[in-house]
């Protein structure tokens, strides 16, 4: 681990500005041709991938000046992973790990954000990265779920910070546990001492936050007997599924997000989806169940020297196309009279929700801007609704609404199977 093991990759960057836009064999039209929404936000090269990949470079080599420029263009970035997406569609080096080294690295040195720091605090002290009211299994009161800290289930649901505490969408902690004993799934719940995934704070640049959140749940995990692992939520979903892997701390627990599984749990027969809908609708692609959400690649070996960027074996690049897309679309196609229209950037390729990497909490105007400019996409396909498969997309996206007058419809994909039986 560390920045520095970065430094061939920080070094071929050829300011090529790839990381800026959907690849070109992409493009239908001169608009929704931008991938990063800082870059299309700030206008300055700094605030591109590549930029911030040239700021390294130079730092490696001369050291560090975190002067308030460079820490504004550190942590105005949601860390969504578009421009390592669109870069990797023709080159082989890594952008998304070398970018989150360097929070880290600021994060390690003092030069952190006020308002992360804040959040941080609050997952010190509650074991949770929103602001807590009540007890955190409160939701599931009267549903009579089963506690997966008191007796072993083979499927735990970690409902996660915002879904557990945030009123408007404990609804869909509510549709899941719905779901799921309508499937007639085993399944439990960690209730009150359920704690975060530390997935968002890893996106602030808190690695060792994370890493004790991570071995937390892990052992509850093997305490309980858990052989799967249902998340709806993609930050989660990522963290479990990702990051504990990066990190040799996933063992071997299926780790599946709640679209999947009911994917799943339909082609089985477990799920009849009834009710005709009549809604027309178009999907996000929520970053850390898309292209973030592709498996990690565990890659042993040596650079071949030289001036070349060859390795031996040849390394494996993570590029994004293997990300959790069909589960979610086949889960909407399934469900009577909604009708499915995509927008121009999807898949790998989708524009983020502007909640990740902290920004919501660093800068929520910048975060409102970015889903307001989704919001505008979706519009344009002519669907009544965007439908996506994580709390956070859904809460940004029902603040730019409200914001800007929007008559669009927002719905997690748990809310339309849940209504659909």
């Amino acid at each position: 681990m560390g920045l520095e093991q970065y430094e061939d990759d920080v070094n071929i960057c050829c300011r090529c500005s790839c990381c800026k836009f959907i690849p070109m064999q992409q493009i239908v039209g001169r608009e929704y041709t931008y991938i990063c929404p800082s870059i299309s936000r700030y206008h300055y090269h700094s605030y591109s991938g590549g930029g911030r990949l040239n700021i390294l470079a130079a730092g490696l080599k001369n050291g560090f000046n975190y002067t308030d420029r460079l820490l504004d263009i550190v942590y105005n970035c949601q860390l969504c992973g578009a421009c390592g997406a669109s870069c990797n569609y023709a080159m082989d080096m890594e952008v998304q790990q070398p970018l989150e080294e360097f929070r880290i690295k600021c994060v390690e040195e003092g030069q952190t954000n006020p308002a992360l720091q804040k959040v941080i605090k609050g997952l010190r002290k509650t074991g949770s990265m929103v602001e807590t009211q009540g007890k955190r299994g409160a939701w599931a009161s009267g549903l009579k779920l089963k506690d997966a800290t008191k007796e072993k289930v083979d499927v735990l649901y970690h409902v996660g910070c915002l879904t557990s505490y945030d009123k408007n969408m404990q609804k869909l902690a509510k549709a899941t546990a719905k779901i799921l004993k309508k499937a007639g799934v085993k399944f439990g719940i960690a209730g009150d001492a359920e704690t975060c995934c530390g997935g968002r704070a890893y996106q602030m640049g808190y690695r060792n936050d994370f890493l004790k959140q991570a071995k937390k749940n892990m052992a509850l995990i093997k305490k309980a007997g858990v052989k799967t692992v249902v998340t709806s939520c993609a930050d989660g979903y990522h963290a479990f599924k990702v990051l504990y892997d990066q990190h040799d701390l996933k063992g071997n627990v299926e780790v599946l997000h709640i679209s999947e599984y009911i994917d799943r749990l339909i082609k089985q027969g477990k799920l009849n989806l009834k009710k005709d809908l009549g809604l027309s609708v178009t999907y996000h692609d929520p970053c850390r169940l898309g292209r973030m959400g592709e498996p990690w690649i565990h890659w042993e070996g040596q650079k071949i020297p030289g001036g070349q960027h060859i390795f031996d074996p040849p390394k494996e690049y993570r590029r994004g196309t293997k990300g959790t897309y069909e589960p979610p679309r086949e889960v909407i196609r399934s469900i009577p009279g909604v009708n499915l229209t995509e927008m121009t950037r999807i898949k790998e390729y989708a524009w983020c929700c502007g909640a990740g990497g902290g920004v919501i909490d660093s800068n929520p105007e910048f975060a409102q801007w970015t889903a307001k400019e989704r919001i505008d996409e979706a519009m344009s396909t002519g669907a009544e609704a965007i439908v996506t498969a994580c709390p956070w997309c859904e809460k940004t996206f029902n603040e730019a609404i409200r914001g800007s007058g929007s008559s669009m419809k927002v719905f997690d994909i748990v809310e339309l199977v849940a209504k659909a039986i």
